[in-house]
């Protein structure tokens, strides 16, 4: 929005910064970080006097999560009203990405707030049937899919670029949609799978939403996707306010959802962050990548499907629990212990995400 101040420059006065992307995503971070931190406490007062109980415990988890009864959920809110907030003021409103991303980022997040809502007004853990979540998640990820190939440059249409191999593009065709299907979705729900300790799903989500976004930034420069020799998709380097709003109101978040949580994020929160991540991969055309940075999140989505694969199958169990950091939990480390290791392996993963821009 405050973009349209440029207008009012004459080229070499204080209004021209607005011009720059890197300015703008500075004043976004700062933005949400300042409104998490305005909002974070009222908020959490208010959902503890509506939610009474709070979040609901699962019986079969891990003993130590009972002491966390009465803690509220749907702190998501005060992360993607930040987020969005802050992407509104310091974002241009007419680039197809930003627009895109914000759709999914906001679609999902109204998903898991129905999830939220209907679990804690039950007081029990069955929230929104999964197959309603599933279907809402597929409208979403179907309208993104034919949103983001309408804006991509003619060559990069519908199809599936490798990192590395600069010169290799697949065609995908009709099944386009489905993998994006499985992009956006799965990223949702990964990242909604991981959100099980206290801030073991919001730093992951930081260090890879920034990862991307300095993707996004490359990619929609035309000098450096030249240098670097990567595919250039213009009008993606404004989805890095996006990504640096995403750091700031993450941060704001966590220094409430730090042990001992004061609020979890809850359904509203992850699968929005999910999303959001899911859509800035299928904007720059890095997929393949969001597999590299988000690892943390593939592992944990796979630890669950090969325990409930693995049991249906021979009655066993591979891990004490799934998903993943519950194993973890269950062998007798400390919650903080899994919480940061797995805060490094996220960082570990990020820089080799990074990489794949320069080798080629």
């Amino acid at each position: 929005m405050l973009y349209w101040l440029t207008a009012l420059s004459d080229g070499g006065d204080f209004f021209n910064l607005f011009r720059y992307i890197t300015f703008r995503a500075g004043a976004a971070f700062l933005t949400a970080l300042v409104f998490g931190f305005v909002f974070g406490k009222p908020l959490i007062n208010v959902l503890r006097r509506k939610q009474g109980k709070g979040q609901p415990i699962r019986d079969d988890g891990p003993e130590g999560h009972f002491v966390k009864a009465g803690t509220p959920t749907m702190g998501g809110l005060l992360i993607v009203g930040a987020l969005t907030f802050s992407t509104l003021l310091w974002a241009r409103l007419d680039n197809p990405f930003v627009l895109l991303v914000l759709f999914v980022t906001l679609g999902f997040a109204a998903i898991g707030f129905a999830d939220d809502y209907a679990k804690v007004s039950k007081q029990n853990t069955n929230g929104v049937s999964g197959k309603v979540r599933l279907a809402l998640g597929v409208l979403i990820a179907v309208i993104a899919a034919v949103w983001a190939s309408a804006y991509h440059p003619e060559a990069l249409q519908n199809r599936l670029a490798l990192p590395v191999f600069k010169d290799t593009l697949i065609n995908l065709g009709l099944f386009y949609v489905p993998f994006v299907i499985c992009v956006i979705v799965g990223a949702a729900n990964a990242v909604n799978l991981t959100d099980g300790l206290d801030g073991l799903a919001i730093m992951p989500v930081m260090i890879a939403g920034t990862t991307l976004g300095i993707i996004a930034y490359v990619v929609g420069r035309a000098d450096f996707t030249e240098y670097l020799d990567v595919h250039y998709v213009g009008g993606t380097g404004e989805i890095f306010i996006f990504t640096m709003a995403l750091f700031g109101a993450g941060l704001g978040f966590l220094w409430y959802n730090a042990p001992p949580a004061a609020v979890f994020m809850g359904d509203t929160g992850s699968l929005a962050l999910g999303g959001a991540l899911g859509a800035i991969a299928i904007s720059t055309k890095h997929e393949l990548v969001l597999a590299i940075v988000g690892g943390l999140f593939v592992v944990e989505a796979l630890s669950v499907i090969v325990q409930v694969l693995y049991f249906k199958r021979t009655g066993k169990r591979v891990f004490l629990m799934a998903p993943i950091h519950h194993h973890y939990e269950k062998k007798g480390w400390a919650e903080p212990t899994i919480v940061i290791r797995f805060w490094i392996i996220a960082v570990i993963l990020a820089m080799i995400g990074l990489a794949t821009l320069k080798v080629r």
